[in-house]
């Protein structure tokens, strides 16, 4: 199953939620930048400190950013560049 959140806030308390019910999420895909919100860069240092073991991949259309181009420095097992590819998303799916 798929959920969605529209922000960062709602992504960190839908964690929080999943891991109080004993059925944590298998893998988070955050945007880096979410305009009017908080973001990738700092919604994965909360997800981390949540569940230092979450498989969290950061996503962004500007891949030339820092965050992207070193993204296991920022805590992130992944990484999407927009538009994603099929494979691309698979390939860090099954990773």
């Amino acid at each position: 199953t798929v959920d969605t959140a529209e922000g960062g806030k709602e992504a960190i308390e839908m964690y929080k939620q999943s891991m109080d019910a004993g059925d944590p999420f298998n893998i988070v895909i955050l945007d880096l930048t979410i305009p009017g919100g908080i973001g990738g860069k700092e919604v994965v240092k909360e997800l981390l400190a949540i569940d230092s073991k979450a498989k969290v991949i950061v996503s962004s259309g500007y891949s030339t950013d820092p965050v992207i181009a070193n993204y296991v420095e920022y805590g992130f097992t992944g990484r999407l560049v927009k538009p994603v590819q099929i494979e691309d998303l698979k390939k860090e799916i099954i990773a």
